[in-house]
């Protein structure tokens, strides 16, 4: 796993990698069967600035928008932030890529997740309320069972190693989040982030997996439910 902080450069040519195998290694060999449901249908795919990553279809000019953001990017480059991912559940839990986590299979899987959903969207299978229904797992099976998922997982690690971009396959054990929930309590001053992105705030509730944290600073105002691998004391306990 990375153990020297990742540039945000870095970081922003690993999500356009994603974007580039997304394109040639999903979108490509499906574009035909998605264009014989909705005509003119196109992809884009950015990188995004923040942690969200996900799809969107706008019918208005068919374009699927798959966003990857650059705070998820590298959280999946530490075994601290990278367990309590939905993709690192998924691979354990459905044996994607043998069950092993490590940073190329968890890039490589969001890639094959968030293609998932277009391919859910354009057969009619995606409903308000039911988005990680059946029908989703049955295509992300599928992308995995045919290969397409392996082809994916070869592209990403060929292009990094050819720009010389960290991206490691070394396989690493899931986090028990429920420990790391145990270290923190309503009151508490944290802070989640990176760089000029950093964001502080205060915890005002302890759920299952995430921490319900109010904004203060230049962030008073705002509501954040922040991943618990994601957040750093903001002081040092006294």
């Amino acid at each position: 796993m990375q153990k020297t902080p990742l540039t945000a450069q870095t970081v922003i040519s690993l999500g356009e990698l994603m974007c580039a195998v997304t394109h040639d290694c999903l979108w490509q060999p499906a574009e035909q069967w998605v264009r014989a449901r909705t005509p003119g249908s196109v992809l884009h795919c950015r990188v995004g600035s923040g942690q969200a990553t996900y799809h969107r279809y706008d019918p208005r000019d068919r374009q699927h928008l798959i966003t990857y953001g650059i705070r998820m990017i590298a959280a999946k480059h530490q075994p601290e932030t990278a367990s309590g991912w939905l993709s690192a559940r998924e691979i354990r839990k459905r044996g994607y890529f043998g069950g092993e986590l490590s940073t190329l299979n968890l890039l490589a899987h969001t890639c094959c997740h968030e293609f998932a959903h277009l391919l859910q969207q354009s057969a009619g299978q995606r409903y308000r309320g039911s988005v990680h229904n059946r029908h989703f797992y049955r295509i992300l099976d599928e992308l995995h069972d045919t290969g397409a998922a392996q082809s994916t997982r070869g592209a990403l690690a060929e292009l990094a190693g050819k720009r010389g971009l960290p991206l490691p396959d070394t396989t690493f054990a899931p986090v028990d989040t429920r420990r790391q929930l145990a270290q923190w309590q309503v009151g508490d001053t944290v802070r989640f982030g990176t760089g000029r992105r950093e964001l502080h705030g205060q915890i005002i509730r302890v759920n299952r997996k995430t921490c319900t944290v109010d904004g203060i600073g230049p962030s008073k105002g705002v509501r954040y439910r922040v991943p618990v691998q994601m957040l750093s004391p903001l002081t040092p306990p006294r």
